[in-house]
């Protein structure tokens, strides 16, 4: 059956099924992460991102397009985390400017739609990478925008431009040797392939009821079969009402006229349960029409115990209450921290926003300046777009600096310098937590916030970072081979120093690669799954073989990575 017209009930259906499909599939994705760290994080990024517009979504009774359209764009961009998430919320603005436009969309105001996506999405990446999301994102639109003056079916031209889609996503590795070395491809590309395959099972009406595909095969490669969704998880129900009632029979029912009512009930719907005996008949069905199945079971007695639930709404509520569960969580660790005065007169002309996961961590940047806000975050948690707008709320200054301190944190930062309006606000682009210290050790109270950016944007430059953590598949990158298990000194231009089975071993080996002629201070960061002892005794090791140097151990506590390093 052909679609022509998408209303806002329907559009915002498919965004639902879209939202959850992505939730059902979101440890698969994480799993094509080209680093095989213990914290891919697209697929968790990119559902909480859709999450938070879901929540939107939950609050409109009556929905016309322009809400719609509003609570799809306004919910993505403030929930946005990481830049997969980032970069699917400016696709959703694009998407949306055009949508709320319109009274019912067709092929025509899709292409339009989706070509404003494209652009708007790849006008906020400041260096625009190709074999990402950016590249499947456009990849489909070029394709709809082609085909749409020869088909009007809105179903067919959703079937085969998904279909092009994957053929772009494929191509991938080539675009990106990383990838191909890797054997993934673009996580981002295909979480948001497998966002419009749950919006386009939603458009067919499909049930499927298989769960999402093993993500790794045994010799550490990615597969990337069909996806599939668990139909509990599906947007879109089928058949949208469980009806129950016992009928009262007046007579029992004849083999024949068993048969003959149980034939009705499925071509109501499904899930049918049919008992019967001699005096009462148990009937259980999912249909679009509880009318009809009850005018059926009146012609063979009175109803009793008669219950219907609309599954659709309950699933919808399901959806925004997980949606809301996920971002209290996020947002718990700033929340704590009490409101400053909002008497501008009161505040001072400069603060400051970091991020950083760890209690020492946190204790360290706070120690540094008294104007700043901490924000919980890091590799396995990147704060989204709302909690740093909510961060530089907090902050009683006139000028804020914010400091990301990890590359996937800094399309956040700089969509919440965009949406702050009371404010000036500052985004160093640091991408570790050294360059984040040495920045703000750098800040010259007497020099203007235009010398202190410069300043700090040189001073990034000078340190070398390294992070050292465990592989959680197998893999190679920058030609050296990765076994499930191993210790990994990530960093540097090929994104990897060291590789071994000794965690003091490759530690050693990582700051050797990362040591040169003028290095002066080596500082370690232990983190929480490091005991003193083993920390003392890297430090001890450093200092008798790099006796020009000094050695600054401080206790960091941070997740998932044994050490933070860093050489200036």
């Amino acid at each position: 059956m052909a679609t022509y017209q998408l209303n806002a009930s329907r559009l915002m259906s498919l965004f639902l099924s879209g939202a959850a499909t992505l939730e059902a599939n979101k440890n698969w994705i994480n799993d094509l992460n080209v680093f095989p760290v213990p914290d891919g994080d697209t697929g968790t990024n990119m559902t909480m991102t859709v999450s938070s517009a879901v929540r939107e979504l939950g609050k409109l009774s009556d929905p016309d397009m322009p809400a719609v359209a509003k609570a799809i764009s306004f919910g993505s961009l403030r929930g946005a985390r990481g830049n997969s998430g980032v970069i699917l919320s400016q696709l959703f603005r694009g998407f949306c400017k055009v949508v709320q436009e319109q009274s019912f969309l067709d092929v025509n105001s899709l292409s339009e739609a989706v070509t404003k996506a494209v652009e708007t999405a790849y006008k906020a990446v400041m260096k625009p990478k190709e074999g990402t999301i950016l590249t499947v994102a456009r990849g489909m639109a070029e394709y709809w925008t082609e085909h749409a003056p020869e088909e009007t079916d809105i179903e067919a031209l959703f079937s085969t431009t998904i279909a092009h889609g994957e053929e772009v996503l494929a191509q991938t590795p080539e675009l990106l040797p990383v990838l191909k070395e890797a054997g993934v491809v673009d996580s981002g590309g295909q979480g948001l392939i497998v966002f419009l395959k749950g919006a386009y099972a939603c458009l067919m009406g499909q049930e499927i009821a298989a769960a999402a595909p093993a993500g790794v095969a045994s010799d550490g490669s990615v597969t990337h079969d069909e996806v599939i969704v668990n139909n509990e998880n599906l947007g879109e129900i089928t058949f949208g009402y469980c009806t129950e009632f016992l009928i009262n029979l007046v007579k029992p029912m004849t083999e024949e006229e068993e048969l003959g009512f149980k034939s009705y009930l499925e071509s109501l719907g499904d899930s049918i349960v049919m008992v019967a005996d001699e005096e009462i008949c148990k009937v259980h069905v999912h249909t679009n029409d509880p009318g009809l199945a009850i005018q059926k079971a009146l012609t063979f007695g009175g109803l009793t115990n008669m219950k219907i639930d609309n599954m659709r709404y309950e699933h919808e509520e399901k959806l925004i209450r997980d949606a809301s569960r996920i971002a209290a969580a996020a947002k718990a660790e700033i929340r704590k921290t009490p409101a400053p005065e909002t008497d501008k007169a009161n505040w001072k002309e400069v603060g400051f926003v970091v991020t950083a996961a760890g209690k020492g961590l946190k204790e360290i940047f706070l120690s540094l300046n008294t104007e700043m806000v901490v924000v919980e975050g890091g590799q396995t948690m990147n704060p989204s777009t709302e909690d740093l707008l909510e961060a530089i709320g907090r902050v009683p200054a006139h000028t804020v600096f914010v400091f990301p301190n990890n590359k996937n944190i800094i399309l956040a930062a700089q969509q919440a310098r965009e949406l702050t309006q009371d404010k000036r606000v500052i985004v160093i682009p640091t991408t570790t937590i050294p360059e984040g210290i040495t920045c703000l050790v750098s800040y010259d109270q007497t020099a203007s916030p235009e010398e202190n950016e410069q300043q700090m944007n040189e001073m990034r430059g000078s340190v070398k970072s390294a992070e050292v953590t465990y592989s959680v598949r197998a893999t190679t990158i920058s030609g050296k081979k990765i076994r499930k298990g191993d210790v990994m000194g990530l960093g540097g231009p090929d994104g990897l120093y060291a590789v071994g089975r000794k965690l003091h071993d490759v530690t050693m080996e990582t700051v050797e690669a990362m040591m040169s002629d003028d290095a002066s201070v080596i500082s370690i960061y232990s983190g929480a799954d490091v005991s003193d002892a083993d920390a003392s005794r890297l430090a001890d090791d450093l200092t008798r073989k790099y006796t020009g140097c000094d050695v600054e151990l401080y206790r960091g506590d941070q997740p998932v990575y044994y050490y933070i390093l860093s050489v200036e």
